[in-house]
């Protein structure tokens, strides 16, 4: 039988409901962790994570066996749990939307730098602007009236 192979990176992006900032410093890694936990569940691979109290980027490679907006539901849905039943945060919540970019291999590395210094990228720019200009970069059209939630 023929073998099929896939090599799909994708830099995924989105934010707390309403972006408060309910993800400290201290929790991040086991967020990240758990996240770790989930994809690869699904087949898929967390490269590398990144992000600040009111928003996350993670870089994942997907396995072929699923969608991207799959992908992103079951993160979304299971991290949430998470936060409300281990950690106690019964008031958190995810934005509804997220964005989702292709990375080529190449790139992969810089894509990882740019997660590892969100502290850093932070201090000179929101996450709207960061956002924004993650949409612009990749040619992407939006209603303003619906990118933030």
């Amino acid at each position: 039988m023929p073998q099929s192979f896939g090599s799909l990176h994708c830099h995924i992006v989105f934010s707390t409901k309403h972006r408060l900032p309910q993800i400290e410093a201290e929790l991040q890694p086991r967020l990240y962790d758990y996240i770790g936990g989930i994809v690869r569940n699904h087949g898929c691979c967390l490269v590398a994570a990144g992000g600040m109290p009111d928003h996350v980027h993670l870089l994942v490679s997907l396995s072929r066996t699923i969608s991207m907006a799959d992908a992103v539901r079951v993160i979304k849905a299971n991290s949430s749990r998470w936060m409300h039943e281990d950690v106690g945060q019964r008031d958190f919540g995810w934005q509804d939307g997220y964005g989702a970019f292709a990375v080529s291999y190449s790139n992969v590395d810089s894509v990882k730098s740019y997660l590892a210094n969100q502290v850093e990228h932070h201090r000179r720019q929101t996450y709207q602007e960061e956002f924004l200009e993650l949409l612009r970069r990749h040619n992407l059209t939006w209603d303003d009236r619906y990118v933030w939630d």
